[in-house]
Parts: C-alpha cells; sequence; structure tokens
C-alpha cells in the first residue's frame, strides 16, 4: 500500500525523533501525524504536527485517524516520580491510544517496549511494558508489533546521568555480547525506526521483535515495491 497516512506518539523522544526522520524518507508515506505537546522544530511537507495533552487522547481522539499508529511513549522513575506515573506513561496512555485509533479504523501498530519486558516480572519497569504489549496484542489490529530494544545509542535532548554510563559501558563490551546474548548489545535509535517502519510494512505474522532482530533488519536491504502494492 502507497499514499499512506502514518499516526506517531512521542515523536520528541530519542527514537520517535528519528522515526519522523525514517518515515519522511519513506515512499509509502504522504502524510505524517505527530502528536505532541513541544515544537517538533521539523518542516516538511509531509509532517502534520497537532499540539495537544498528549496524557488526555479523549480530548483528540477525533484526530487520530489514519493507517500506521506508531508509540514511542515512556518515561523514567526520576522524571515521573513514582511508579503511578510510570504505569500512566508506559502502560495506560499507549493502550488508551491504541483503543481509540483502533474505534477509528487505523488498521496497524507499532509500539515500542522494552528488552525483557514481561507481565509476571518483579521488576517494575519490566511488569508495565508487559502489562502494555499484553492488551495491544489483545486488540484486533491488522498488524500488531512489539518492538524491544535494548540500550538505545544516540543523542538525547534530555540529560540521563546513569543512562549515559551504561551507553558507554555497552559500547565498550558490546563485542561480548554474540550469540543469544545479542540482544542485549545497545542499538542506534535510528536502526529502531528503520525496523519499525519494515515491520509494519513487512511482517509475515511475527509480532515481537528483540533488539538483535531490529539491529539485523535495519541492515537488510530494502524490498523493490510492488507497483500494485
Amino acid at each position: 500500500m502507497i499514499n499512506k497516512t502514518a499516526i506517531v506518539f512521542g515523536g520528541t523522544g530519542l527514537t520517535g525523533s528519528a522515526l519522523v526522520n525514517e518515515l519522511i524518507q519513506n515512499m509509502r508515506y504522504t502524510a505524517i501525524k505527530v502528536f505532541t505537546r513541544h515544537d517538533l522544530d521539523i518542516e516538511h511537507i509531509k509532517v502534520i504536527e497537532n499540539r495537544v495533552d498528549v496524557e488526555d487522547p479523549g480530548g483528540y481522539g477525533e484526530l487520530i485517524k489514519g493507517d500506521d499508529l506508531f508509540i514511542c511513549l515512556g518515561t523514567t522513575m526520576r522524571k515521573a516520580g513514582s511508579v503511578k506515573k510510570v504505569e500512566k506513561i508506559d502502560r495506560d496512555l499507549p493502550v488508551e491510544i491504541a483503543r481509540i485509533a483502533l474505534l477509528n479504523g487505523v488498521k496497524n501498530i507499532a509500539v515500542v517496549s522494552s528488552l525483557g519486558a514481561k507481565a509476571s516480572s518483579s521488576n517494575y519497569y519490566r511488569r508495565i511494558k508487559g502489562e502494555m504489549e499484553q492488551a495491544v496484542l489483545s486488540m484486533e489490529f491488522t498488524r500488531k508489533i512489539i518492538i524491544r530494544p535494548s540500550i538505545l545509542l544516540g543523542k538525547r535532548n534530555e540529560r540521563r546521568v546513569f543512562e549515559a554510563a551504561a551507553k558507554q559501558l555497552v559500547k565498550a563490551l558490546g563485542f561480548l555480547f554474540t550469540g543469544k546474548m545479542r540482544k542485549y548489545r545497545g542499538i542506534r535509535a535510528a536502526d529502531v525506526a528503520k525496523a519499525m517502519v519494515k515491520a509494519i510494512n513487512e511482517s509475515g505474522g511475527k509480532e515481537i521483535y528483540e533488539s538483535d532482530e531490529l539491529a539485523d533488519m535495519a541492515v537488510q536491504k530494502k524490498k523493490p515495491e510492488s507497483k500494485t502494492q
């Protein structure tokens, strides 16, 4: 399918901003609707910026219309201040947005989760992401894509001290992560974005993509697009 409309949440974050740039370059998409509280600082004919209170989807639900929904929302305990707030941003908000989009006829969804996400995990963050995954996978979208990146590599607009230290460690020890451990290597946000777009357009029924799979997909040559697609 060509002439598609993409819907993006989290477009000002590390992965989200890379995703918007990837969608701009992708010829399948003629419109990119970005829902954000802050200015994008991107001027492009494809990009339609919707300045909204992202945490209140009910207030702008009628605008969540298009073909492919991409959700890159997430926060940190330091920024959120409580587990309850993390639950709202990382679990409840993506699920509510997805439900509204489905009611509006959106066919496909790709959402960023986390490595190790599991609803039964004793770790609050992995549990929250796992619960979000379960809810999204239970919905009747045509294509449901769960993205589980390892630590993201790239320059953020905000400073995260512990994450920055972890990135340096992951880069230095990346050579140790081989075989089944490859998924723990750091991954560039731009590669996650490329893999998200590829997965939602070329999925063969697969729903969950681990970090090493995302890295492999990002370097694969693009398949020729059919004129009847």
